[in-house]
C-alpha cells in the first residue's frame, strides 16, 4: 500500500478554515442555558457530554434520538451542507430538550472550533466519514461515527492510526455488537459450542447491487448557503453538480462515494463475522466468486461467505461450526443447533441502537476503548472493501492483511486507496 500522504495542519490553519464561512471570525462557544441544565431528569452540567452533530440526513436523526434519550448528553450544535436538513435537525434538537439553544452550521470547522463540545456524532455520506473522522479528532473531540468508516482500505487505516496517536475515542456506528441476540450468536461461537468454526455467513444488501462509476451532466448548482456542493463532494473528485448524486439511492451505490451492496451492510455483517470468528485483528487472505457469492477464506481456515437469502429480517448473519450452528437477524429470531445450546435464554428482539451509544459515553467518560474501536471497525471494512475489488475486478484476490497490500495484482492493489482531492488528503 502506497504512504499516506499527511495533512499537518497548524492551530492557525485550523482556525482559519474555522472563521473562513463567517467572515474570518469564529462562532464564539455558545452556553448551555439554565433551562437546559435544569430539566427534569437531566445530569449535572458537570457531568453532560456536550456534542455536536456533522450531517443530518435522516440515519442521523435516528441516532440523533439515541444519544438525546440519555440524561448526561447534551446535543448543543448541528452541522450540515444543506440548509434544509440544518433546520430539522435544530428544530428536533430544541422540540426534544424544549428550548431553542441548539445552533446550526454549514461549516463543520466553524463548530469543531468550539471548546465547549466533548464529542460528535458523524453521520454524513460514506464519502466524508474517514476525513470528517480525521478532523474531528485532530480539532481534540471524541467521535460516533456511522458505519462503513471508510471507501478505501487506505482511509480506514489512516482513521485508526489517527486516534491512535491522538488518544481519541471512536466508535463505529456497528451498533449490532451491543444487541443481545447479536451478542449471543457471536459468543456461542467464540465459546466452541460450535465446534471449529467453518462457515460465517453475511448477508449483503439486495439494493445497490448496481454499482456506478459514471459522471452526469452538469445542472445549475444551487446557492452555497443552500447547498454546499464543494464540501458535499469533499475527498471525492471534482465533477459539476446534479441533483441525482446526492440522492442516497444513488451516491450509496457510487464508487466514488460509498461501496455499493457489500459495504451497506457487510458494514454490519461481516463485522459480526469477524467477531464470531475471533479475527478482530485481520481479514480474510483470499477472496473469490462462487455465482452470485463472494468468498473470502482467512488464515485459519474459516470461509467467510458474503450473500444473500439469509432469514430473520435485515443484516442476518449464520456461523456454522463442525458441531453445530446458529442464525440470527434484526426480527429479534435466533435458531441453534443443537437446540439444547439455547437453554432458557431470554434475548432482546428488535432495533436498539441505544445501547451503542450508552457504551460510547461511557468510554468518553472511562477513557477505554469501545467494542467498536476504529481499529476493528477498520479490519471488517477492510473485508468488505477487498471483496469489493474481486467483484469490481471479477477475479480471485489474494490478500496480505499484515502489510494490506493486495499480492501480485497491481491494478487490484491500487483500489486500496483512492486520490483525495486538494486539499482533503489523509
Amino acid at each position: 500500500m502506497r504512504k499516506i500522504r499527511k495533512n499537518h495542519w497548524t492551530r492557525r490553519q485550523f482556525i482559519k478554515g474555522a472563521g473562513a464561512t463567517a467572515g474570518g471570525i469564529i462562532a464564539v462557544p455558545n452556553i448551555i442555558t439554565s433551562t437546559a441544565m435544569g430539566a427534569p431528569g437531566r445530569a449535572a452540567a458537570s457531568e453532560r457530554i456536550t456534542m455536536g452533530v456533522i450531517g443530518v440526513g435522516g440515519r442521523a436523526r435516528k441516532v440523533m434520538e439515541a444519544f438525546m434519550a440519555e440524561p448526561d448528553a447534551q446535543i448543543v450544535a448541528v452541522c450540515d451542507v444543506n440548509r434544509e436538513r440544518r433546520e430539522i435537525g435544530r428544530k428536533k434538537v430544541n422540540d426534544t430538550y424544549k428550548n431553542e439553544d441548539c445552533d446550526t452550521y454549514r461549516d463543520m470547522f466553524e463548530m469543531l472550533a468550539r471548546p465547549d463540545i466533548d464529542a460528535v456524532l458523524i453521520a454524513t455520506g460514506d464519502n466524508w466519514h474517514a476525513m470528517a473522522s480525521i478532523i474531528t479528532a485532530r480539532a481534540g473531540k471524541d467521535m460516533y461515527c456511522e458505519k462503513p468508516m471508510s471507501v478505501t482500505v487506505s482511509e480506514s487505516r489512516a482513521v485508526s492510526d489517527t486516534m491512535t496517536r491522538l488518544g481519541r475515542i471512536y466508535q463505529c456506528g456497528t451498533q449490532r455488537r451491543s444487541i443481545g441476540h447479536f451478542r449471543f450468536a457471536a459468543n456461542l461461537a467464540l465459546s466452541g459450542k460450535l465446534g471449529r468454526i467453518k462457515e460465517l455467513h453475511a448477508e449483503q444488501s439486495r439494493s445497490f447491487q448496481q454499482v456506478y462509476s459514471t459522471i452526469l451532466p452538469g445542472e445549475p448548482e444551487p446557492p452555497r448557503e443552500e447547498f454546499d456542493w464543494n464540501r458535499w463532494l469533499g475527498p471525492a473528485q471534482w465533477r459539476p453538480y446534479n441533483f441525482q448524486y446526492w440522492q442516497r439511492r444513488y451516491w450509496g451505490a457510487h464508487l466514488d462515494f460509498s461501496g455499493g451492496s457489500i459495504t451497506e451492510w457487510g458494514s454490519h455483517c461481516v463485522d459480526l463475522c469477524q467477531w464470531a470468528n475471533n479475527t478482530d485483528d485481520t481479514a480474510p487472505v483470499e477472496y473469490w466468486r462462487e455465482g452470485d457469492r463472494y468468498i473470502g477464506r482467512y488464515a485459519n481456515g474459516s470461509k467467510l461467505i458474503i450473500r444473500t437469502g439469509l432469514r430473520f429480517g435485515t443484516c442476518p448473519v449464520r456461523f456454522e461450526g463442525e458441531e453445530g450452528w446458529v442464525e440470527t437477524g434484526d426480527s429479534g429470531q435466533i435458531e441453534v443447533y443443537p437446540k439444547s445450546l439455547l437453554g432458557e435464554r431470554e434475548f432482546e428482539g428488535g432495533y436498539l441502537p441505544g445501547n451503542h451509544v450508552r457504551a460510547f459515553l461511557d468510554c468518553v467518560k472511562n477513557r477505554r476503548q469501545p467494542i467498536s474501536n476504529a481499529e476493528v471497525a477498520h479490519r471488517s471494512i477492510t473485508a468488505c472493501h477487498v471483496a469489493n475489488i474481486c467483484k469490481r475486478l471479477d477475479r480471485p484476490i489474494k490478500f496480505d492483511p499484515v502489510r494490506e497490500q493486495v499480492i501480485g495484482d497491481d491494478e487490484a492493489n491500487r483500489l486500496c486507496s483512492r486520490a483525495s482531492r486538494e486539499p482533503w488528503y489523509l
